[in-house]
């Protein structure tokens, strides 16, 4: 994953998992992470989708975990934003007249696939209050 979404993603949870009872707005979890609040309410809109976040309109709005950190896991986050292979892009158009080219989407195919398995188990064995308590 080359982009920035998965740590924005576990930022914005180990925040709200190092402040269970309170309602983080998006704008102050943005000043944590130092980006736009637009960037953050995308995220949290991902993740409130995953079911992992609930969030509420208002003077007294925010976002909180909707259920307990110790049962999150770091591969949920990275499931819910995860939009490009860890390996990177393949080739789009190899050449199918090559012997390696006319095979190589194929069997890259399953070393991604294989690949973004281990990423997952790995971070299955990962709670997100495991991550969190590295925190003061």
């Amino acid at each position: 994953m080359n982009n920035t979404r998965f740590a924005t993603a576990v930022h914005i949870m180990t925040l709200l998992a190092k402040s269970p009872q309170e309602w983080l707005t998006s704008e102050w979890i943005a000043g944590s992470i130092n980006v736009n609040a637009v960037i953050v309410r995308k995220e949290i809109s991902v993740l409130r989708e995953a079911g992992m976040i609930i969030s509420r309109q208002g003077k007294v709005g925010g976002t909180q975990l909707a259920k307990s950190a110790e049962v999150i896991t770091i591969s949920e986050i990275y499931r819910a934003v995860k939009n490009t292979e860890v390996l990177g892009k393949k080739n789009q158009n190899p050449n199918p007249a090559c012997s390696v080219g006319k095979e190589i989407n194929t069997h890259l195919n399953t070393l991604f696939e294989e690949t973004d398995q281990l990423v997952i188990k790995f971070l299955g064995d990962k709670s997100l209050q495991e991550f969190a308590d590295q925190f003061e």
